[in-house]
């Protein structure tokens, strides 16, 4: 199945969209064993995209506390989908590419200035 990509002018965005896609049937495997671990990724990659789409459309120190907030839930996302590694929800191979998605997001948003 080939995965449906928006091209919007802001590539971290496009980025963050198809880790999203690329993890949707880990979140819904991992909300089957764990709704709260399941429902807090959700969040937290939702809370990714949100916050770049706000951070691309202001100025300033806000931009940067958008960026920031968005790295935040990057890690969270990321450390969820660990937890339910080691809780043996899903296995390691299912969500590599997830993983990696989510690293690449992180890097582009540190070069844009986010605070770790």
């Amino acid at each position: 199945m080939q995965a449906r990509t928006t091209r919007s002018p802001f590539q971290v965005l496009d980025v963050t969209l198809g880790a999203i896609r690329t993890l949707k049937p880990m979140v819904g495997r991992i909300r089957a064993r764990d709704r709260d671990l399941g429902e807090q990724l959700r969040r937290a990659l939702s809370s990714i995209a949100l916050n770049i789409a706000e951070g691309n459309q202001i100025h300033g120190g806000h931009r940067l506390e958008r960026f920031s907030t968005a790295a935040g839930s990057a890690a969270e996302a990321r450390t969820a989908l660990q937890v339910a590694e080691a809780w043996g929800y899903v296995e390691y191979a299912e969500i590599h590419d997830g993983l990696e998605l989510l690293d690449r997001v992180s890097a582009m948003l540190y070069r844009l200035g986010a605070q770790r």
